[in-house]
């Protein structure tokens, strides 16, 4: 693994920086940040809106190039490998959970849940159940989105995420579109199935009480680790 990195590290991110261009503006966004995440180890990122929570979880979670540094990701410099391997890897290491959930409206909530499988290569329908008994949603597995509640929607996101088996799962603000009541069972749920298959769980969230369900919390603020 790199230098300096820890020999518990599972993701490492060097020197990272990101801007953007608005205009003949230019917004700099992430300012050489450096840190390390344990396999296993359940990290949220928090902070105020626009101080580059969601642009470093992107970089860390190889959607978004940055600028300058590096990720490792169990020793692997993600963004030195090619774009087909790089989404090689994003399909059979990680999975993804989004705040507006991005469920294919025309398919059911089992359908859903196949996506990655498919994407794969893979025929999981059986697995696909079983990720959505795991998240309390066996009788609803006919069901479409717009028949499903915002939570019930979030669940279907989350049995989608796991139904890859993933060593690493990244999720952006996962409870924003849900009350306060949903938002802490989805986030409980989320963490005690995370919890059983040893994955890595990597969560942005601007509200700070969530993270009490987490290992660790790392304030970002100005582009910067606080």
């Amino acid at each position: 693994m790199s230098n300096g990195a820890s020999s518990e590290a599972w993701i490492v991110a060097e020197n990272l920086h990101r801007g953007y261009s608005v205009g003949k503006k230019r917004v700099e966004v992430l300012h050489g940040i450096n840190l390390e995440i344990r396999r296993g180890e359940k990290v949220f990122l928090c902070g105020p809106s626009g101080a580059g929570k969601t642009t470093l979880m992107y970089i860390l979670a190889g959607l978004e190039r940055p600028e300058q540094g590096r990720v490792l990701v169990d020793g692997v410099d993600l963004y030195a490998q090619t774009r087909r391997k790089q989404a090689k890897l994003r399909n059979q290491c990680m999975s993804y959970i989004f705040q507006n959930y991005y469920l294919m409206p025309e398919l059911t909530a089992l359908e859903n849940v196949m996506v990655p499988a498919m994407i794969g290569g893979k025929d999981l329908a059986e697995k696909a159940k079983a990720s959505l008994e795991r998240v309390g949603l066996s009788n609803r597995i006919d069901h479409l989105p717009a028949e499903l509640s915002g939570g019930e929607q979030q669940r279907v996101a989350i049995a989608r995420s796991l139904v890859n088996s993933p060593q690493i799962i990244f999720a952006d603000e996962p409870t924003g579109n849900l009350d306060s009541r949903n938002g802490s069972q989805v986030m409980e749920m989320l963490i005690n199935l995370t919890k059983e298959d040893n994955v890595t769980l990597v969560v942005v969230t601007h509200d700070e009480s969530l993270a009490l369900h987490g290992d660790r919390k790392m304030i970002v603020k100005d582009g910067v680790i606080a």
